[in-house]
């Protein structure tokens, strides 16, 4: 799947809905840990929109068990329709021989950190970018916000992983951090998710519904001016030019 642009991902563990998402979303993320039958739904698929697979253990905020996880997500990865898997930074540590498996079946790979009850300081979260990035095609990093300045500082990390050449995806989770989600494309994001209507329930407080978020992003970035008004990578402050009378 191609990362140099902006793609946004309609979150949903029934593939039966992916016609809603046409128009508005660039891919379908397939939640196959809260999913009837996740691999009877691939094999029946015939959508438009290519297919992300996450197989999330409870233990990452989903649903799946530990037995036979990977070998499912090892399944969906040789559909034709599944582009992109994603793994946690944790497994991706432990069972690196998986990301070769995903990449021989010509996947790309998201590699993902969450951390649901803080967001950890600038230099912890520039690492778990990093290190995210090492293992994945695309590094996901969802943190938990207590206050606005922690949205700021994913924010920042953001922006700082995209300046060093890391293709990345940032969320701030609750509603506190609900606004990362239309903001973040302009720090450089390239990957967002919203769940289908008929999923709006299942998924992280915070989220936005679909045909809202497209919107707002596509308010957002369509100036390019706005697209390059990303802070520093070094967190200093540009130097204002003399103004001219």
């Amino acid at each position: 799947m191609n990362f140099d642009t902006f793609a946004l991902a309609a979150t949903t563990n029934d593939l039966t809905r992916e016609p809603a998402a046409r128009g508005l979303a660039d891919v379908v993320e397939f939640r196959m840990d809260k999913a009837d039958d996740p691999l009877e739904q691939l094999d029946d698929y015939d959508g438009e929109l290519p297919l992300i697979a996450t197989n999330r253990t409870r233990w990452f905020g989903g649903q799946a068990v530990d037995t036979g996880r990977l070998d499912r997500l090892s399944a969906a990865s040789r559909s034709d329709h599944v582009e992109v898997v994603d793994v946690e930074l944790e497994t991706a540590r432990g069972m690196e021989w998986v990301l070769d498996e995903f990449r021989d079946n010509a996947v790309d790979c998201i590699v993902s950190h969450h951390t649901f009850e803080d967001t950890p300081e600038r230099e912890v979260l520039d690492a778990i970018f990093r290190q995210c990035g090492e293992y994945g095609d695309i590094a996901k990093v969802a943190t938990f916000p207590r206050k606005h300045t922690d949205v700021l500082r994913l924010l920042r990390s953001i922006n700082v992983a995209t300046k060093k050449g890391i293709d990345v995806a940032g969320i701030s989770m609750s509603r506190i951090g609900s606004h990362s989600r239309a903001v973040a494309p302009i720090y450089g994001s390239k990957l967002g998710y919203a769940p289908l209507a008929d999923d709006e329930s299942d998924y992280a407080p915070g989220q936005i519904p679909l045909e809202r978020l497209r919107t707002l992003i596509d308010d957002l970035t369509e100036d390019s001016e706005i697209q390059s008004a990303a802070a520093p990578a070094d967190d200093r402050p540009e130097q204002r030019q003399p103004a001219e009378h």
